[in-house]
């Protein structure tokens, strides 16, 4: 694709968008990095498609799928953390479940408590923190393996989920990675005010986590006891071209910005659109987010609706966001615990080039390539992440090793 071609592939884009009201820019958000759109021009034809061929069954389909997928049905206690700003931050907790004792074994608990006055430790939390234009549901199969094995924190980000909009964001002030650091901060001091943390976080995720070290390298020191990083990058996203030829890219990536702009100055013109494009980026979200063919069509239906929960204006208030992170300098922070690097060897928006230059400046983190699996590898294939965050958490000491095995699948009943 010509770099005049890619240009007016995105002008046409938006002038339809602007006309008939195309939602589906917000499905250009693809978890991570917000660059699905940058594929517009070579996914153009089997958009059309998409849009003539079988519309109706196709809607019906996903309607069943919606009303049938058990997927983001997992809640736990609901809490309210305050970022700096005041905008309010929604997470749940997961908690351990209480060890089976006899009567006496309580009783002579309670009364050393009552002689010594000594307070039981603070167990490990684990605080996941979730990808670009995704939500705490996008851990749904790590969560069901590890509920009630370790407590566990999953949180919303600004403008996602169910957290408040970013208030200095409706005052014009710029999102940056920095600001999702101190989110971070703000979560563990309201849900995890003592103990010790286990630190897992996806995309933007892990962007978070970066920044957390970088302006809070003692939290680090003192309370970190375990780090995953999973398909996530330390900066220069702005070199990544998307499986896209050169060209295209850079005329998308110069438009691009502007378009989502403006898409979001008429948010309220493009949701209403929405449901009338659905099928336009159903065949690129699936491309940018899975790496293999046979994707359990439910898990994509997922995929989807978490992508088109992001509202238009939040797609576009991040995008700059991604070209300016980097963290590289705060990633020694992480040396002195356990890590884990996760990546699937076909993610085309942080690749997994991305984790291994991490795991460059981490040499002795795990480094696991994943095959066959794309940018939303935790959804792809879910066991085998799960089994390498149970390995974490045992060699962290977090978890005893006999505990992991019943928690090591979640094929059988992924709803629980």
């Amino acid at each position: 694709m010509s770099e005049s071609s890619a240009e007016a592939v995105v002008a046409a884009t938006a002038n339809v968008a602007g006309a008939a009201g195309a939602a589906n820019w917000r499905r250009a958000g693809i978890a991570g990095a917000a660059i699905g759109v940058l594929a517009a021009g070579a996914a153009a034809g089997v958009a059309v498609e998409r849009l003539t061929v079988g519309r109706g069954m196709r809607k019906k389909a996903r309607l069943a799928l919606d009303a049938t997928g058990p997927y983001g049905s997992l809640r736990g206690t609901p809490g309210r953390a305050v970022a700096d700003d005041g905008t309010e931050l929604y997470y749940e907790i997961d908690e351990v479940e209480a060890a089976p004792t006899t009567g006496d074994e309580g009783a002579s608990g309670s009364r050393r408590r009552r002689l010594f006055g000594r307070k039981a430790p603070a167990p490990v939390t684990v605080v996941f923190s979730h990808g670009y234009c995704l939500g705490q549901d996008s851990w749904h199969f790590q969560r069901a393996a590890l509920r009630g094995l370790v407590r566990a924190v999953y949180w919303d980000q600004r403008s996602h989920g169910r957290s408040e909009r970013g208030r200095a964001q409706a005052d014009g002030v710029p999102v940056g990675i920095d600001q999702l650091g101190r989110d971070l901060k703000a979560v563990i001091d309201a849900a995890a005010p003592e103990g010790p943390v286990v630190l897992a976080g996806h995309s933007m995720g892990g962007m978070t986590m970066m920044a957390l070290a970088d302006q809070y390298p003692e939290l680090i020191r003192d309370r970190v006891a375990a780090v995953a990083l999973i398909g996530t990058s330390s900066g220069k996203l702005g070199e990544v071209n998307f499986g896209l030829p050169v060209a295209g890219v850079n005329a998308v990536r110069r438009v691009l910005p502007g378009v989502l702009k403006a898409l979001g100055s008429q948010a309220e013109l493009v949701e209403k659109g929405r449901r009338a494009t659905a099928d336009l980026f159903a065949g690129l979200i699936k491309r940018y987010s899975f790496g293999s063919k046979d994707v359990d069509p439910a898990v994509a239906r997922f995929a989807e609706r978490l992508i088109e929960a992001t509202p238009i204006d939040v797609v576009a208030e991040f995008y700059p966001a991604f070209t300016e992170h980097d963290k590289s300098g705060a990633l020694p922070g992480f040396r002195d615990v356990p890590v884990l690097i996760l990546a699937g060897d076909k993610d085309l928006v942080t690749p997994s080039s991305h984790s291994e230059a991490i795991a460059d400046v981490l040499p002795d983190a795990e480094l696991v390539i994943v095959p066959d699996a794309g940018h939303l590898v935790m959804l792809e294939h879910p066991e085998t992440v799960t089994d390498r965050l149970a390995d974490l958490l045992v060699r962290s000491g977090t978890v005893p090793a006999a505990n992991v095995g019943g928690h090591g699948s979640t094929a059988q009943q992924p709803g629980r």
